[in-house]
């Protein structure tokens, strides 16, 4: 079966409207078809403390949370639900459980008899997780291991029926089976498969009150993972909702770009009937934050009309990069460049390439460039002073004054305007790059063909459209249609004083136009009360966290939940502290696995919650040191990194 047909998971790839889904009836907060997009966290409590985490769900509900979910490792846990579905009703509060099982049938059939939903995992509900050892797997023995779901899993069926008890199939990318592995692979087609084995039997159960969730810590794969998803649940005529998330977001700044690039680009398309924003912060700032997102994405409800635009070559699925000019470092096979917008500054002097990243020496007075400089500043109309700038800081002018002014370098581009480029003669211009700002609605067969004339021109595509997401995307592929390889660079401004508020739009509306491939940098301006240096971070993050430029070490670290035996934000803490400096890395931080070390995803290095007050390391998948003090594990990983020949010093630090 071929899945690089398409676009097919959303009814329009340039206008907003929300996927149809069934409904699903959970407890009184139903979710899918036409209800309201659904808010939800999860408890970081032990289960079997109920006062704990009783108050706790207080707290979440308080917060936002339309259902709370509660880890559920066995059947005293599955029991104790129902002594806090007693103690919330007691006092007021009737928002949905969840029960989250892992591993045990048995504690989901009883669970399903006290809570409004029960989330299940197709990778370890029957089937042994995988160990990343080769598994060969025919087809009669496949087969067998279907049986053996469907005799566990109608069973747990029947008992939601009988409680009205919904169910979500929650497929995580860390825990697929051995059976699953062996055929798909470590593969998006592989997470769908796992999902769609059991929904079929939900199906032909006549199951209806269920959820879908696919999660990753990888963006990339998580969200082309949920496309494929939509498309082959539309072959088989499934209208399932879904519930999305990043796992393992991490916390503060990255958590919120990662889960707003991952989240926003489905919840832009249409799809997603809840959202769990998983932090590593205490549970009730998560909803919040995602109620925060799933209001920005719903003001592009309603918007004027964007022409559509066929184009058959462009594959949102599967993985592709717009294939572009070379022009300097932008474009082609280079990594994203990022430009730092100083327009806004009243004067601009010899210090100004600190605002966009770098450090000057304070013995030779040489500008050194950090992970976080950015590529070019733009500055306008003004005369800055070149004296001593670094020579790989590039800087942009508008044309009109580039042309007039002797004071400019070889390292200094001219900015026409789309009007300006139609009617100027650019081979008057002796620059190795023509930076043209233009929108949607300028790329008129006359403009596109001028742009294919010149292999100098980079385009600035910016948009004030109220789905500016969706305008940007239009732009490229009209391109594409075109066969114009000019590079673009997506550029957005936004008036926010609140810094989260920047993150979660900006991640939002730009994360997915670079891993789907069709961006070749990036300009965000503020014109709101925020620091630039806030706002050049930003940058970075979304491109970071798009995987399309990596420039700070990864930490993939999970919410934590009933499981985790430690203070797990003071261990990240004290983990980034000591490792923040190797930005070639990815190194996890895990309060369990519970999914096992799959749920790290790609990680280079892991440190992971073992029992109260010991931790396992890990290289990759394979754990290399188990059940060491916590004391001292960052050692111990500082020592692994080191013989694995990683380790960098820190010249800062």
């Amino acid at each position: 079966m071929s899945f690089s047909q398409h676009n097919h998971f959303c009814k329009d790839l340039f206008n907003y409207s929300r996927r149809e889904s069934s409904e699903s009836n959970i407890g009184n907060t139903p979710m899918g078809s036409n209800n309201p997009i659904r808010i939800q966290s999860m408890t970081n409590t032990d289960t079997n403390n109920i006062e704990a985490s009783v108050e706790q769900a207080i707290r979440m509900i308080e917060s936002g949370a339309e259902y709370v979910r509660l880890t559920t490792q066995g059947t005293k846990e599955a029991e104790n639900l129902k002594f806090i579905k007693e103690e919330l009703v007691k006092r007021g509060y009737e928002t949905p459980l969840v029960a989250d099982i892992h591993f045990n049938p048995k504690a989901a059939t009883i669970a399903a008899k006290y809570v409004d939903k029960v989330r299940i995992n197709p990778g370890n509900f029957v089937d042994k997780r995988a160990d990343f050892k080769n598994s060969e797997y025919g087809d009669l023995k496949y087969q067998e291991d279907l049986e053996k779901i469907r005799e566990k899993f109608i069973p747990l069926l029947r008992i939601c029926k009988e409680n009205n008890t919904a169910l979500r199939i929650g497929t995580n990318h860390g825990s697929l089976s051995d059976r699953i592995m062996s055929r798909y692979g470590d593969t998006p087609r592989g997470m769908v498969e796992a999902t769609l084995e059991f929904l079929r039997i939900c199906k032909e159960q006549n199951f209806t009150d269920v959820a879908i969730s696919i999660k990753s810590s990888n963006t990339v794969m998580m969200v082309k993972t949920v496309r494929l998803l939509v498309c082959e649940m539309e072959k088989e005529h499934m209208h399932f909702p879904l519930h999305l998330g990043v796992t393992e977001a991490g916390e503060g700044e990255d958590g919120r770009i990662k889960s707003a690039v991952g989240t926003g680009a489905l919840l832009n398309d249409g799809i997603g009937d809840t959202v769990r924003i998983s932090l590593t912060e205490d549970p009730e700032i998560e909803s919040p934050v995602g109620k925060k997102l799933v209001d920005y994405v719903l003001e592009k409800e309603n918007h004027a009309p964007i022409t559509q635009v066929e184009n058959t070559e462009l594959d949102l699925i599967n993985f592709y990069k717009r294939s572009t000019n070379l022009v300097e470092n932008i474009g082609s096979s280079k990594v994203p460049v990022v430009i730092c917008d100083l327009s806004h500054e009243r004067y601009l002097t010899a210090d100004l390439p600190e605002k966009a990243g770098f450090k000057q020496d304070q013995d030779t007075l040489e500008w050194e460039k950090g992970n976080l400089a950015a590529d070019f500043i733009y500055v306008s109309g003004y005369d800055p002073v070149f004296t001593d700038y670094p020579k790989d800081l590039g800087i942009i002018v508008d044309q009109e004054c580039w042309e007039y002014s002797d004071q400019y370098t070889d390292k200094s581009y001219p900015l026409f305007q789309a009007e300006e480029f139609l009617h100027d003669n650019l081979t008057a211009f002796a620059s190795s790059i023509h930076f043209v700002e233009c929108e949607y609605e300028d790329l008129s067969e006359e403009f596109i063909s001028k742009v294919k004339e010149n292999n100098k021109i980079v385009l600035v595509c910016k948009s004030n459209h109220q789905n500016a997401f969706a305008e940007q995307r239009a732009f490229v592929f009209k391109l594409v249609q075109a066969k114009c390889k000019a590079p673009v660079i997506f550029k957005r401004e936004f008036t926010d004083a609140n810094l989260e508020d920047l993150h979660l739009k900006s991640s939002a509306d730009l994360g997915s136009l670079f891993f789907d491939g069709l961006g070749n940098g990036i300009s965000i301006v503020n014109r709101g009360n925020l620091p630039q240096n806030e706002v050049l971070s930003t940058e970075f993050g979304i491109l970071q966290a798009a995987r399309v430029r990596t420039t700070k070490t990864e930490f993939v670290s999970c919410p934590g939940c009933g499981r985790t035996l430690f203070q797990l934000q003071e261990v990240v803490a004290e983990v980034k502290k000591a490792f923040s400096h190797l930005t070639h890395l990815k190194i996890g931080v895990m309060g369990c696995i519970v999914n096992g070390p799959g749920e790290m995803g790609d990680v280079d290095y892991g440190y992971v919650g073992a029992g109260p007050g010991k931790v396992s390391l890990y290289k990759g998948h394979d754990v290399l040191i188990k059940n060491i003090p916590s004391e001292t594990a960052i050692e111990e990983l500082k020592n692994i990194i080191k013989n694995n020949g990683d380790w960098i010093d820190d010249n800062i630090n």
